[in-house]
């Protein structure tokens, strides 16, 4: 009898209001639990890292340490970029010459993407280069590429098929071992080749930029009438010997090239 008293005595003596979380009597689980925001239940996502910027490609060291770090200014931040075919010079030749090579014609201004890849896959790309591996072949120039910074310039020869690229500054010239880069030397050779046309001095045309092409009707009819050393880069071929009247025989085929 004694107990039921003492128990209905404890229960008269709880609380009549609802019990609260904060209270401390409740675990944190069960009733606590759905107390908390819409997306507790959730798995917490890890924040997105942010992938780095990619690091901008870099001269060769080995390329920048021959040609200085002017004549490399001048070609990264080239304004304009001009390009000339030229050739071995004759000995008897007095026309025009860029580096000591006879100018044979211009082939247009660089696009910047083009100088990109330029840029990217001769002077950058440690696979395209071979330092300290000389080849036995003489270079063949094909085409210059005249870098423009303000009033200053820099220089780039190709070379094919003696695979190279020469880079002229004043008072250096510094050959590198292409051959890795021959297909793009030839294919990039190729492509300017298409769009030459006869180079004709700019100074006498009274231009500002070193294009040399007449693109006024005085200017054309300047260049009809000028004679040497305007067109003088065109060596007259030699009368060649009379044919042989005995063509029979394989020594004698003619292929047609």
């Amino acid at each position: 009898m004694k107990n039921g008293f003492w128990l209905t005595s404890l229960l008269c003596c709880l609380p009549l209001f609802p019990l609260k979380a904060e209270d401390g009597i409740f675990a944190n689980e069960g009733v606590t639990s759905f107390q908390q925001g819409n997306d507790a239940w959730r798995r917490q996502q890890a924040p997105q890292q942010t992938s780095p910027a990619p690091q901008k490609k870099q001269v060769l060291p080995e390329i920048k340490a021959a040609i200085g770090d002017t004549a490399w200014k001048n070609i990264e931040d080239a304004e304009k970029i001009f390009c000339y075919e030229v050739d071995t010079k004759p000995q008897d030749y007095n026309g025009y010459t860029l580096d000591s090579m006879a100018v044979v014609g211009f082939c247009g201004v660089i696009k910047p993407e083009i100088k990109n890849n330029i840029l990217s896959q001769l002077f950058m790309n440690n696979k395209n280069v071979l330092f300290n591996v000389r080849e036995e072949c003489v270079i063949q120039p094909k085409i210059v590429l005249r870098f423009v910074r303000g009033i200053d310039a820099t220089d780039v020869l190709l070379s094919s098929p003696c695979y190279s690229f020469t880079v002229y500054y004043p008072g250096s010239v510094n050959v590198f071992n292409a051959k890795p880069a021959a297909g793009i030397i030839d294919t990039l050779i190729n492509a300017l080749d298409k769009n030459k046309v006869d180079f004709v001095s700019p100074a006498l045309l009274d231009q500002l930029l070193p294009v040399g092409v007449p693109q006024t009707p005085e200017q054309k009819e300047l260049v009809s009438k000028k004679e040497k050393p305007i067109r003088n880069w065109t060596v007259e071929k030699k009368a060649e010997p009379a044919e042989n009247q005995n063509s029979s025989g394989w020594n004698n085929l003619k292929l047609g090239f």
